[in-house]
């Protein structure tokens, strides 16, 4: 029976090792030039109390330890790229106890929209075939891509209310329940329940003024689909909390609820 221990053995190392090297990476320093580019590139970071930016900073640590960065059409990746990726993907793990992006493998970053191919079926069963220009997209796969320009442009500037990492990293979120239907992982059937009725009553509120041609502080992009309504509205969340919270309480405290801190207190 030595073959099953020797089996047990390796299958324990498998496990165990990963694990070692993780806690390993966890227990150094954050290095200095990393914050500077947080403080730089991220402007909730230097309004965060001490505890979330510890938070933080532990998240992208293990973010940067277990996701492939690549560069795609000669973008060469630095620290710059990394650690900003990974601090604005991270902010939404912030005081919840939920893995870093479990099924997440790879960051794709281009230095600039890329174009995707797309397929879609017309009335009469005609097949179209089209490129999309994109600034981010999140794939099913464990991969996410994104444009490096729409990431950096305007850091420090949250009126647009537009947050290209928060979007796709939203739709990470979404796909871990199984299906990227704009409901993510949630305690209990009653807190779908209330989800679901808030979520649908916004939906249609942001159908109706769009087709009314009514201001939204939501992004009409979030009226594609339930799961690009979770997304923009995620980026609303972070990006332009107070006029959210105004005009939208019952979405906000959703929001709230599901993401556990308050980005008011950073504005």
């Amino acid at each position: 029976m030595w073959w099953l221990l020797f089996i047990l053995v390796l299958l324990l190392l498998a496990f165990e090792v990963p694990r070692a090297r993780l806690r390993y990476a966890l227990s150094q320093a954050f290095p200095l030039p990393y914050s500077k580019i947080l403080r730089k590139n991220l402007p909730e970071y230097s309004k965060m109390p001490t505890d979330l930016q510890m938070q933080l900073k532990r998240r992208i640590r293990q973010f940067l330890f277990q996701k492939t960065f690549v560069g795609c059409g000669g973008l060469i990746i630095t620290d710059e790229i990394k650690v900003t990726i990974a601090g604005r993907a991270c902010m939404l793990l912030l005081n919840r106890s939920s893995e870093v992006y479990p099924k997440l493998t790879h960051v794709l970053v281009y230095p600039s929209a890329f174009v995707a191919p797309r397929t879609q079926m017309l009335n009469g069963g005609v097949v179209t075939h089209t490129n999309q220009g994109l600034s981010g997209e999140s794939w099913s796969d464990g991969r996410v891509i994104l444009a490096w320009d729409q990431v950096i442009h305007h850091p420090g500037d949250s009126s647009h209310g537009q947050d290209v990492v928060m979007h796709e990293f939203a739709h990470q979120l979404d796909s871990e329940s199984g299906s990227t239907n704009g409901a993510p992982v949630l305690p209990d059937a009653e807190a779908y329940r209330r989800w679901s009725q808030v979520m649908e009553v916004e939906y249609t509120k942001l159908l109706h003024a769009i087709e009314h041609h009514h201001a939204t502080v939501i992004d009409p992009y979030g009226a594609t689909n339930p799961a690009e309504f979770f997304a923009v509205t995620t980026e609303a969340f972070f990006k332009k909390s107070t006029e959210l919270a105004v005009y939208h309480p019952a979405l906000y405290e959703q929001l709230r609820s599901y993401y556990q801190v308050e980005p008011r207190d950073w504005s």
